[in-house]
């Protein structure tokens, strides 16, 4: 009698088996999706806020303080909706970041020269420190791009008493004890997650050694290829080979432990204009479509970063902040993008993404307490545009 039972069982349990084997993939569980995050420079400096205007708006060749047709003259081919500014101004801190948010960005990577007091790296470390500050409470979350070159810059000028390492270890154990421990930085399997450009700066060896001397694990990323002591690493435009370095990278990372893939719109860089040296080549815009090409490619190669760079890299003409030339075109892409394969929720559009600007003329305008001013960047920060664009109106009339 029990033999009679056991053939449909068997038969019935093989066939479930095999049912599940072809399942979709659907069935399975969702993967995270990958976190958006803006290179952000920290390096401008304007007048009125400090008093001069920064290289980075010159290059020594051009002069801001000359007006045409109600533009100055900066160190790009693109101009910015706030025209040049100061990036120790927090009003526009607050501006950038929520924009930012409202476009669907996750995060921002900073790009930081490190704590000593040469060239303008004091400057920045102030700046980049508003920066973390100010992303928390909006909502985003911060990473940190270190420039060991500064290094080589430090040891020309006779500044490395206690030598390449020592210096950058030093350094990386500040980010331990102030940064790293804050609950907005940004992770990686538990790890805060530091991001160098040393391409020709120091060396692998090197690296090895300044990592051997933290205490705290990191999950170290270095640009274009892994290093000896890196977890992965992170792509960057490359004008002279176009498109193509990116397809390149996207092969050679598919083993890598971690990859961060790069988005950006264009390249077109001011550097010859302004009398330093070559243009190092164009990318073009394409109308848009290099941007949403690289967004695509990124989403698919199932990383859980995607850097996009740049934020305000206005002298590379990288950046995706509002632009007079295209406006918030490349953050309605991300808007759009976020919407159809992250977050069918997303609420925010084009409206949205003008109300920080509105917050920001109201700050500049001085006409209504910074209290209020305030409260209607929470309510931005939190995604309740509605009520926000309610008393942005109020103010303004």
């Amino acid at each position: 009698m029990n033999c009679v039972f056991r053939v449909p069982v068997l038969t019935i349990l093989l066939a479930l088996a095999v049912a599940a084997a072809w399942m979709p993939a659907t069935a399975a569980e969702p993967a995270e999706p990958p976190r958006l995050l803006a290179h952000v420079m920290p390096w401008y400096a304007a007048k009125p806020i400090s008093g001069s205007w920064g290289w980075h708006w010159t290059m020594n060749h051009f002069d801001p303080e000359r007006v045409t047709n109600g533009r100055r003259e900066i160190a790009s081919a693109l101009y910015p909706v706030i025209g040049p500014y100061d990036s120790s101004d927090a009003s526009v801190v607050e501006y950038h970041l929520l924009t930012m948010k409202l476009a669907g960005i996750d995060g921002i990577i900073i790009d930081w020269y490190g704590l000593t007091d040469v060239n303008d790296y004091a400057e920045l470390h102030r700046n980049t420190t508003l920066l973390v500050d100010m992303a928390e409470p909006l909502g985003l979350s911060v990473a940190i791009c270190y420039e060991d070159r500064t290094v080589l810059e430090l040891e020309k000028k006779g500044q490395l008493a206690q030598g390449r390492v020592g210096h950058a270890a030093d350094e990386i154990r500040w980010l331990a004890k102030h940064w790293f421990p804050r609950k907005h930085y940004v992770r990686h399997k538990g790890r805060p997650l530091l991001l160098s450009f040393g391409v020709a700066n120091m060396t692998d060896a090197e690296w090895s050694e300044t990592l051997r001397q933290i205490d705290t694990p990191i999950a170290y990323v270095s640009q274009a290829s892994p290093r000896q002591a890196a977890t992965g690493a992170f792509d960057w435009p490359v004008p002279s080979q176009g498109l193509a370095a990116q397809e390149r990278f996207a092969r050679n990372s598919r083993d890598w432990p971690l990859a961060i893939p790069v988005i950006f719109p264009r390249f077109d860089d001011i550097y010859e204009q302004a009398g330093l040296h070559k243009s190092y080549g164009q990318i073009p815009d394409n109308s848009g479509h290099t941007f949403r090409q690289l967004l695509t490619a990124a989403f698919q190669s199932d990383r859980p970063f995607i850097q996009v760079a740049t934020w305000n890299d206005w002298g590379e003409g990288t950046s995706i902040e509002p632009s007079v030339e295209f406006g918030i075109r490349d953050l309605e892409a991300l808007q759009q993008f976020r919407r159809e394969q992250i977050d069918r929720e997303f609420p925010h559009d084009a409206d949205s993404l003008r109300l920080p600007l509105r917050l920001l003329g109201l700050r500049k305008q001085g006409a209504a307490p910074s209290t209020d001013l305030d409260a209607i960047a929470l309510l931005l920060a939190g995604g309740n545009t509605t009520a926000a664009a309610e008393r942005i109106s109020g103010l303004e009339q």
